[in-house]
């Protein structure tokens, strides 16, 4: 019995629908070589259920039974017995000899995830770096005084970001620049804008919340600008009340507000969608419920922040931990800042409330958000038991204000307890997704901390993270919308990576994150992003050839008029791709070759067949690909979508033929090819007349 040909997934080819409800009746297939197999037994929660031979096709035979899926989350895998006397298994990493637990088949009935985000071409936006469109807004130097720095307004847009103060400096980035580059983007062929935080915050990053209810003015519209900058020998952490005018002004926030809703409106025009940061763990000293630096003391807007008296509603938001007022700072800071104050849930019915009210307000009329990326999302509340009874809740009330909103969560390590059906929809996909491709292509930690050798080029070390601890993790509907980044607000610039030098910019020049890139490398990392399985998330200004190192160096400013245009149109040519080959969104994922430092794999479904070669080699390969578990006719001819290699990029380049189930391809050093087989594809002259020969007679 031929191992290679036995399949199942759950993608629509193998089990229909793939995301069913509760007691739905459901649609299980298995694949094996035809001809191959005696029995083949589909174990559901242990019971042991006797396939049906269904049909056949080409070199297959198709098993089907169907049942309904019941009420609970349940489990399966499959027992083939073929003609030969063998007996094999199979769950999640394939035809295996003994089943482990972890990697069973996994349906949660009733769980499943926005259609339009499987597969989803995203583009991260800081905003504060992308784009300037309206100078009214921006913050002034001396305007206030923020965690010990006066904030500094940076009027040359080049200037790279200063590691001791980054947080306080402004370049300007609002959200009139983003609408006026809607149309790049569309362009691009970008489908879902993920912002960082909007909401009201003294930093440039906004990861410190100071009002949930309102779009910062400084990303939005100052109408009412008002007041005094801080006299330049004021030195306290005290505010001037130009910032206090600006940011309190209720015109302010409401023409901010309804620029938001403007310009979801007008990125939903052009079909794409929009998904927010919620920073629910905790918030910022300013915060109005604390009001640590005294923006809100006296204002009848408002009532006394927990830090101003006793007698405050907020008092139970936050947990003091010693002493009577004036608290100073004894209160529970995340990770110890004081600058960030941790919610306390567990002591206030009243806080869990109002945020799960924000989390429905910003997805419903009039702005109309897609969803929500959740910071830290593991760390809310101070028990496991709270955390998931939280997130139950925000599922149930997000999904009731917009049943199309998306959940989606920042999280590190095992995601599976939350991806159960009844909590997050998905996460961002660090650990099967960044971390390994990282590691195969440049052999560098993803903040650039470290360069590990036995990590570079290993591709057995790639497939295993990548599909079989990711395979632990996701069920269907997340691993098809995890959120799939080379770069991010977080971590070093992917093309910075490939230097493989180590450090930050606080022990090397910011400018060294320019030097000893290579750029064929990151073609190579982006047609894997754009060809594995989940939502291919840019980080702006990637696709332009932005280095850095880790925050805040990541944090430079989109280059405008300065852009890698090579590396635009490279990555529109494998949005394209992505978008124009339903595979790549929802088809299923097999390997076909793991080398030294190359990798081969394949997306396909019934009707077509996408096939990724990368050679990260520094020297030419030639390796012959078996194709026969793909489904693709003998002497078929392989269209070559696009070949990147040390001289850039090329596309339509002509065909590749199979000759007896397998592919031979050769190519360059630090190369990547796609190759596509389409059954309905039609064919060409030249094929026709080399595969026909006609009679007379």
């Amino acid at each position: 019995m031929n191992k290679k040909l036995l399949f199942h997934d759950m993608t629509m080819d193998y089990l229909r629908p793939a995301e069913p409800d509760k007691n739905r009746i459901t649609d299980f297939r298995f694949r094996c070589g035809k001809g191959e197999v005696a029995d083949i037994f589909i174990i559901w929660n242990n019971e042991k259920r006797a396939m049906k031979y269904a049909e056949s096709e080409g070199n297959f035979d198709y098993y089907d039974i169907s049942f309904s899926v019941g009420e609970k989350p349940a489990t399966y895998y499959f027992e083939i017995y073929g003609k030969d006397g063998t007996k094999i298994f199979f769950d999640k990493r394939g035809a295996v000899s003994q089943i482990k637990e972890s990697m069973l088949f996994k349906i949660f009935p009733g769980f499943s995830t926005p259609a339009w985000a499987k597969g989803a071409v995203m583009y991260q936006i800081f905003v504060e770096r992308f784009c300037n469109g309206d100078t009214s807004n921006d913050v002034l130097s001396g305007e206030y005084i923020y965690n010990g720095s006066r904030s500094v307004q940076v009027k040359d847009w080049e200037k790279y970001p200063d590691p001791k103060i980054d947080y306080a400096e402004f370049y300007g980035g609002d959200l009139q620049g983003v609408m006026n580059k809607l149309d790049y983007l569309k362009d691009l062929g970008i489908e879902v804008i993920y912002f960082n935080p909007l909401f009201v915050s003294p930093s440039c990053h906004k990861y410190d919340t100071q009002d949930y209810d309102h779009i910062d003015p400084h990303f939005g519209k100052i109408v009412d600008d008002g007041g005094n900058l801080l006299d330049e020998n004021e030195h306290e952490n005290v505010h001037a009340s130009k910032y206090i005018k600006r940011v309190t002004s209720k015109r302010n926030l409401e023409e901010s507000d309804m620029l938001f809703a403007k310009l979801v409106s007008e990125a939903h025009q052009r079909g794409i969608r929009v998904i927010l940061d919620g920073v629910f763990n905790h918030c910022g000293s300013f915060n109005k419920w604390m009001d640590k630096d005294r923006i809100y003391e006296g204002s009848s807007e408002y009532n006394c922040g927990a830090y101003i008296s006793e007698n405050s509603p907020y008092h139970d938001y936050f947990s003091f931990t010693g002493g009577k007022w004036p608290y100073n700072n004894n209160y529970d800071g995340w990770w110890g800042y004081d600058t960030l104050p941790k919610l306390n849930y567990e002591g206030s019915k009243a806080l869990e409330e109002y945020i799960l009210g924000i989390a429905r307000k910003w997805v419903s009329e009039p702005y109309n958000a897609d969803g929500w990326r959740l910071d830290v999302a593991a760390d809310i509340g101070h028990s496991p038991e709270y955390n998931h009874h939280f997130f139950k809740r925000f599922r149930e009330e997000v999904k009731k204000a917009n049943p199309e909103a998306i959940i989606l969560a920042e999280h590190y390590g095992k995601a599976k307890d939350w991806l159960q059906g009844d909590e997050w929809d998905t996460v961002m996909n660090y650990d099967a997704f960044m971390e390994p491709l990282t590691w195969f292509l440049t052999g560098m930690e993803k903040h650039s901390d470290e360069f590990r050798p036995l990590k570079y080029g290993n591709s057995r070390e790639f497939f295993d993270t990548m599909l079989y601890e990711g395979g632990e993790n996701f069920s269907m509907p997340s691993l098809y919308t995890a959120m799939n980044e080379l770069s991010n607000h977080d971590h070093s610039r992917f093309l910075t990576r490939t230097s493989q030098k180590v450090g930050r910019c606080d022990t090397l020049m910011s400018s060294s994150a320019e030097t000893g890139i290579k750029k064929p490398v990151m073609r190579e990392a982006v047609m894997v992003q754009m060809t594995w399985p989940g939502a291919p998330t840019i980080y702006y200004g990637d696709e332009a050839g932005v280095c850095g190192f880790t925050d805040p160096d990541n944090r430079r400013t989109y280059p405008w008029g300065k852009e890698d245009m090579d590396m635009i149109r490279f990555h529109k040519e494998m949005i394209r791709i992505h978008k124009e080959c339903s595979e790549l969104k929802t088809g299923s994922v097999m390997e076909l070759l793991a080398d030294n430092n190359i990798i081969s794999f394949a997306r396909f479904n019934r009707e077509a067949a996408t096939i990724v070669f990368i050679n990260n080699n520094e020297f030419e390969v030639t390796k012959d690909i078996d194709v026969s578990a793909l489904g693709i006719p003998n002497d078929a001819s392989l269209n070559q979508l696009i070949l990147s290699d040390g001289s850039g990029f090329r596309t339509d380049i002509g065909g590749i033929r199979v000759k007896n189930n397998i592919l031979t391809i050769t190519l360059s050093r630090l190369s990547g090819l796609v190759l596509r087989y389409d059954s309905h594809a039609p064919i060409s002259t030249e094929e026709f007349w080399a595969d026909n020969t006609l009679d007379f007679g």
